[in-house]
């Protein structure tokens, strides 16, 4: 439950960053690892038998020295999401010039042709990404480890992990799939799009919490749990 409530307040994170474009999603992104260690801390007291109050979910960022480092390195995530989605464009640029005809107009169905390179391209530099920044919230968060190492130890443990980390996220990318597919089905037996949105909130919220409690089990598998106690974190 307390996780389920977590994932009730990242959706409205999510949710309120769309209402600034832009620069709304760009200071999620570098919110990231500060929220994942927030995340990782509440299932640590959790595993650890202690409730969870409102007021301890922001205990693991009392500490003016850890709040700098995570945010250090939420600037670091940004700029690498950036610099990534850029390398991943620019190939794709002069294609993505020419669906813009003389009157400025769009044509959908051109954009979304042109935009599948630039994904793939994406998400195969994401990949890059997420193994150097997986386990550098908790390292720079709970071990005190200044970013560059925390960003090539995550990297080096990512690589000696990588065929269960791999069964991790498509077991993941086959929920998710089959969350989509339940949500096709409903609109298949007649059910309008909102009332299919209506009924898949809950069991969305419910798979997001899911996903929520695996991050600390998969760092304490890699590391262990041999650093200080709950209340220091």
């Amino acid at each position: 439950m307390p996780l389920f409530f977590w994932s009730l307040v990242m959706g409205f994170l999510i949710t309120a960053s769309y209402l600034i474009p832009l620069f709304g999603q760009m200071a999620l992104i570098g919110l990231t690892p500060m929220l994942t260690f927030v995340t990782l801390s509440a299932c640590r007291h959790i595993s650890a038998g202690r409730p969870m109050l409102l007021t301890t979910w922001l205990e693991p960022l009392r500490d003016r020295d850890r709040r700098r480092r995570l945010l250090r390195l939420g600037l670091a995530y940004l700029f690498a999401c950036m610099a990534g989605g850029f390398l991943a464009t620019l190939p794709f640029l002069p294609q993505m010039l020419d669906v813009v005809d003389a009157n400025s107009q769009l044509d959908e169905a051109m954009v979304m042709a042109v935009m599948r390179g630039p994904f793939l391209a994406f998400s195969a530099i994401y990949i890059l990404i997420s193994a150097l920044f997986w386990h550098a919230p908790a390292l720079m968060g709970w071990h005190g480890i200044r970013l560059g190492q925390a960003l090539f130890f995550s990297m080096v443990a990512c690589w000696r992990n990588k065929w269960p980390l791999l069964l991790y996220g498509l077991s993941w990318a086959t929920i998710f799939w089959g969350m989509q597919m339940i949500g096709v089905l409903l609109t298949g037996i007649g059910l309008s799009p909102a009332m299919a949105q209506m009924l898949m909130t809950p069991l969305n919220l419910f798979v997001a919490a899911i996903l929520y409690c695996s991050f600390y089990p998969a760092y304490v598998s890699v590391f262990g749990n041999d650093y200080g106690t709950p209340e220091q974190a």
